[in-house]
């Protein structure tokens, strides 16, 4: 049997979120997230992201998070700003731009946006009223190629979103992976205190499906509950997500799991790293790129699945390798194993 290493999606769900499920399906509730298991998670993420005046809301996946935040908090001639490996820019099918909302891609070395990479944006519309205006900058952390946001780089992002007047979004659906990093220095309450609005995935971290959208900025608040309706965000069942992310922040599981898959993400790469392997971005969450031989390739496809991330050469190419909450030493041990026989 094969062990995939392609998605955090391979997985289902940790045993704790299935159990919460089964012990409490019998116990009525209110609807459209106004169950009490709802209304506690939220409030168990504001004390532990120290923004007791932030709102939170509940959705099925990262793609819908997006769209809602952006289309929501955007007026139809405003724009946003992504790095060109953003999710928003290359996998959701054009989602952002179906809402009357263009995404400017820049390009950048490493997945993360800076300060002067928006300034080089906002440096070409400046024809008002007749181009359309930047409002928002969009972010990953971790990002899509495994790196993260420093407190430094952070804070001096939102600075500048400050000054010129940009919404910063964090996209969160590895967030949990990028503070558990061993590289990180970044606090849950960084993450809150220096952003307008974030979210928190947890279908890459544990739960069968769900993401918490935090908006920390007060007057981006009103009538976030409208967009949600109208996009058919807000599920009839809302205990559904509420009971997962209950359990997702009790005794620390989510930080858990994401650190778990973390660790067993560097023992590979330590592997790599031994057979001298180099990398397409230096990493230290559950995602990692080494570049292989197309015969390295095909080697370890035979017993593990993984994608083909981006061809480097005639012979060469990057590969993304993803662990998970789910990733055991053994199938660890068994694909370093692998790794060391490679020609």
């Amino acid at each position: 049997m094969r062990h995939s290493f392609k998605s955090d999606y391979a997985e289902g769900a940790h045993p704790r979120i299935l159990e919460a499920i089964i012990k409490n399906n019998l116990s009525q509730q209110n609807g459209y997230g106004l169950d009490e298991f709802s209304l506690n998670a939220a409030e168990l993420i504001k004390t532990q992201c120290d923004s007791t005046n932030a709102s939170v809301h509940f959705v099925s996946g990262g793609t819908q998070a997006n769209l809602i935040v952006i289309s929501a908090l955007l007026r139809p001639h405003e724009s946003v700003v992504a790095a060109h490996t953003g999710h928003i820019f290359t996998n959701e099918a054009g989602a952002i731009e179906a809402t009357g909302h263009k995404v400017h891609g820049v390009l950048t070395s490493d997945g993360k946006l800076r300060p002067e990479d928006i300034q080089s944006v906002l440096d070409i519309h400046q024809n008002v009223p007749h181009q359309i205006k930047q409002k928002m900058v969009y972010i990953s952390n971790s990002t899509e190629v495994g790196t993260i946001y420093s407190m430094r780089e952070l804070r001096d992002l939102y600075s500048f979103c400050q000054d010129k007047n940009l919404i910063l979004f964090m996209d969160g659906a590895r967030l949990g992976h990028a503070l558990t990093a061993e590289t990180n220095d970044t606090s849950f309450a960084d993450i809150a205190k220096y952003t307008d609005v974030f979210y928190l995935g947890g279908t890459k971290n544990g739960a069968l499906i769900g993401e918490a959208i935090v908006i920390t900025n007060p007057n981006l608040q009103d009538e976030f509950g409208f967009h949600l309706k109208q996009k058919g965000a807000m599920l009839a069942k809302g205990r559904l997500l509420g009971i997962q992310f209950q359990e997702l922040h009790t005794d620390n599981l989510y930080f858990e799991l994401a650190k778990h898959a973390n660790q067993q993400a560097m023992k590979i790469k330590k592997a790599f790293l031994e057979k001298g392997c180099t990398f397409l971005s230096e990493t230290f969450t559950n995602q990692i790129f080494p570049i292989l031989s197309k015969n390295q390739i095909d080697e370890l496809s035979e017993r593990f699945d993984f994608y083909v991330w981006k061809k480097i050469n005639d012979e060469t190419s990057a590969v993304r390798i993803i662990t998970s909450w789910a990733t055991t030493d053994e199938i660890v041990t068994e694909f370093i194993n692998e790794i060391k026989n490679l020609k």
